[in-house]
Parts: C-alpha cells; sequence; structure tokens
C-alpha cells in the first residue's frame, strides 16, 4: 500500500470508495436504492470550496486502485486556522487491514510539515484516541453543535496555540449536509 496525493484521475473512484464505505451495513441502516450517503458528494463540494487544501487530500492505493481517502479542509476556531478532518473512507473490502490507520497517520503528518496548528473530527473516541484526538473541551474547542460535544475531538499539532479557544466552524459545504 503507498498512500499520496489525490490527483484528477482519482476523483471518480474517491467519490465510489465514499460511497461504499458510508453505506457499510456496519455503518448505517440501508439507503434506499439509488441513493448516496451525504458523504460521498460532500468530497465534491469540499473540493469546490475555498477551504480545499490539495496537500492534504490523501489517497491509499493497493495493487494500483484507490481503496481509501481521507481530506482536511480549512476551518477556525474563532478567527484561528485550524483543519477540519472528514470524511476518512475506506472500502468495506479492505477495512479492518489498516488503510484507515495508514491514511489517518498520513494526513496528521502532512498536516504537522504544513505547520498546521490542530485537526478536529467528529468520530469515535474509541477509535481516533490512537491518533492522538481527544475530546475538544479538554482544549477549550467547542463543537459547532453543542449535541456534538461526546463525538467533537482535537488533535494538537506543535503549532498549536493552547490559548485559541472558541466555537470550531467547518468549511462551508458541512453546513449543507
Amino acid at each position: 500500500m503507498i498512500v499520496r496525493r489525490e490527483t484528477p484521475a482519482d476523483v471518480a473512484v474517491i467519490r465510489a470508495v465514499t460511497a461504499a464505505a458510508f453505506t457499510a451495513p456496519h455503518f448505517r441502516e440501508p439507503l434506499p436504492d439509488g441513493v448516496e450517503p451525504d458523504e460521498a458528494p460532500l468530497v465534491g463540494k469540499l473540493r469546490a470550496d475555498e477551504g480545499w487544501l490539495p496537500a492534504l487530500s490523501l489517497v491509499a492505493v493497493v495493487d494500483g486502485a484507490v481503496v481509501g481517502h481521507v481530506v482536511c479542509t480549512r476551518g477556525h476556531v474563532g478567527d484561528a486556522p485550524a483543519l477540519g478532518l472528514g470524511p476518512v473512507s475506506v472500502d468495506p473490502k479492505h477495512q479492518r487491514r489498516g488503510v484507515g490507520s495508514a491514511l489517518m497517520h498520513a494526513v496528521l503528518g502532512a498536516a504537522e510539515a504544513l505547520g498546521e496548528p490542530l485537526v478536529v473530527l467528529l468520530g469515535d473516541p474509541a477509535y481516533y484516541c490512537r491518533f492522538g484526538f481527544v475530546p475538544a473541551a479538554e482544549h477549550g474547542i467547542e463543537p459547532p453543535v453543542p449535541e456534538w460535544a461526546p463525538h467533537f475531538q482535537v488533535r494538537p499539532l506543535t503549532a498549536h496555540d493552547p490559548a485559541v479557544r472558541g466555537v470550531f466552524t467547518y468549511a462551508a459545504p458541512f453546513n449543507e449536509m
């Protein structure tokens, strides 16, 4: 497996992988035929948004095929820049084989190398703690929707200023979900 930046040739397969990952039976109730999960078109909307950061849209490739994707986009805590991570998607046929972990380590390493201050996400704390995520409230960062608090997490990076506190704002396409 290799992890690399996405290319224009990857766009359609990223959407397909994202749709498959977010319709997997362990993730949610089955969707009606022909209905995509919200996460599938989200990546394209993020790509067209001013918050898109091409260096932080990564794919996992196994035997020449894209089997996973992760993206971080520009968000803010108050006026301070931050990153919103997600979606992270792995083709169900390749889940539980380290693809998601490889994508997470790669995007966090890339964010660190770019001098980003922190990464936030909404997800399962039992899973994301292995990547250094902690409840965002521990750092004074609030979710845009208060009910998300139990699953809203942050990973401070080296450039993080602990004085930065407040409500996190995702890139605009997240507001359309």
